[in-house]
């Protein structure tokens, strides 16, 4: 473990940390389809190639048809503008600043409202929502997820997988129900094979070291329900609902104003502008996946703070990185009081701090490495702006003008966003919007009216049409005791 001690200087230790290559995008969203298995099988896949399956459906099946994903808005036009206009906007996004190496030197970007662990707990959010294990040769006759797909809930899947029999692997062996974990060197890690694959149920969550060790974190806090005397079903559901409870009370007060969160949760499955056509298997909308919940891009830092003793850049050159795919070595164990508040734990000087929610991202984001984008595509985009606004309009979103009206908002004009160019036809891609929104009617600290509805009033519906969710629970459900936050689970996990 790394020495804790006052006398132990933290700028010390900076100097092995500079900026370079080869670490997946730390960000909540839905960048590409791993090609690898989802219960953890060899392979090597790279985060950034292709789409999800289905999320073309606006385009390939009709604007009306709904499957895996389907729009909000049906009747909404498609925003068109020209590319070259989109890659324009992207390069203004870009922070040209060079990345910092020490969390502790604050500068206006920071955002005093989030600290850096949500980021990560908003990916964490998005790969369970997102996973989807149809076997490929129902993919292959359903290219387009109108059938054949797996229900968006909060069930923790990326966990379990498809449970004891169908994914053994996930599962320790010597004790009935419990989940198996790592713990190299005395390090919180993921089970592994010799090979230092990962046995989990959805491969995402090894894509970073940090992302790692919260899905770690997850593992033991099931651990924690056996140990306690509760059967398997017992414990799963309890760390499920705990699970929940994180997102509906902490995650998204967090980024949206909770005066949204707390009246779309009155509201409960009654939420006007999300009615799934089917309740049983809602489909997500591209509003949400395409667009509003990729606010996360933007809080991406360029570099963390691990530990007392160690920095890292999100792009870095190994083994002084954050990439995932191996074992967690002793130098990168996290110490969570850096990401979130730990009851008893003081704040350190180097906490992570999200970067604002705006149209300004972090600079390595701007030329995405090799192991995020492939190399193989044509043509080759590595700026992350540039790929969001594309994708958007290849898959035909709404503007965001057109969005926030329908949600009872006033729009916002494109003089306001700063938008000028007759090109854009007074309005503006939708991603875009939720950001600038953000940056301009709440400084950034978290979501405007239009970004808030979107992420709020999706999560939250997939939640209350889950007859198995803590908010369906009869008698009410709530932690046996409260407030409990992530750095609760943390601590009762036995990792913070």
């Amino acid at each position: 473990m790394v020495d804790r001690t006052p006398s132990m200087g933290r700028r010390g230790f900076l100097g092995a940390t500079a900026a370079g290559i080869a670490a997946p995008v730390l960000v909540p969203s839905v960048l590409g389809h791993p090609a690898s298995a989802a219960t953890g099988g060899p392979g090597t896949w790279q985060h950034a190639v292709g789409a999800p399956r289905g999320s073309d459906i606006a385009v390939t099946s009709g604007r009306a048809t709904e499957g895996r994903f389907g729009l909000l808005f049906k009747d909404l036009p498609a925003h068109q503008p020209p590319d070259a206009l989109l890659a324009s906007l992207a390069r203004s996004m870009t922070d040209p600043r060079t990345p910092g190496t020490d969390p502790s030197d604050r500068d206006a970007d920071d955002n005093p409202a989030i600290t850096g662990g949500y980021t990560f707990l908003g990916q964490f959010i998005d790969h369970d929502l997102t996973r989807d294990t149809t076997p490929l040769t129902e993919q292959a006759v359903d290219p387009h997820g109108l059938r054949n797909f797996d229900t968006a809930c909060f069930d923790l899947g990326s966990v379990y997988g498809r449970g004891p029999d169908l994914d053994p692997q996930l599962y320790d062996p010597a004790r009935p129900g419990w989940l198996a974990v790592g713990e190299p060197d005395g390090v919180p890690d993921l089970p592994r094979a010799p090979d230092g694959t990962a046995h989990l149920g959805d491969p995402r969550n090894d894509e970073n070291l940090v992302i790692t060790q919260l899905h770690a974190a997850f593992l033991r806090f099931h651990n924690v329900q056996m140990a306690e005397g509760r059967s398997y079903l017992d414990a799963r559901r309890l760390t499920q609902w705990h699970f929940q409870w994180l997102v509906v009370q902490e995650f998204l007060p967090r980024v949206c104003q909770p005066a949204v969160v707390q009246g779309l949760l009155a509201l409960g499955n009654r939420i006007p502008w999300f009615r799934p056509r089917s309740t049983v298997r809602p489909m997500m909308p591209l509003e949400f996946s395409v667009a509003a919940y990729r606010f996360g891009h933007s809080m991406v830092r360029s570099e963390y703070e691990v530990n007392d003793a160690h920095v890292f850049p999100v792009f870095g050159t190994a083994p002084d990185d954050l990439s995932g795919g191996r074992p967690v070595p002793p130098g990168h164990r996290v110490h969570w009081e850096y990401f979130f508040d730990v009851p008893g734990r003081a704040r350190p000087d180097g906490l992570n701090l999200a970067r604002r929610i705006d149209t300004r991202l972090a600079l390595p984001l701007h030329d995405l490495p090799g192991t995020v984008v492939s190399r193989d595509t044509t043509p080759l985009i590595t700026d992350l702006a540039e790929r969001n606004l594309l994708r958007g309009k290849r898959l035909g979103l709404p503007a965001g003008q057109d969005v926030a009206a329908r949600l009872g908002q006033r729009p916002l004009t494109n003089a306001q966003l700063g938008l000028t160019d007759p090109g854009w036809g007074g309005r503006a891609p939708l991603w875009f919007y939720v950001l600038k929104e953000a940056e301009l009617t709440q400084g950034g600290a978290r979501l405007g009216p239009t970004g808030g509805l979107l992420v709020a009033g999706t999560l939250l519906t997939l939640l209350f049409l889950d007859r198995t969710s803590y908010v369906n629970a009869r008698p009410a459900w709530r932690p046996a005791t409260t407030p409990f936050t992530v750095g609760h689970l943390l601590q009762r996990a036995g990792v913070a």
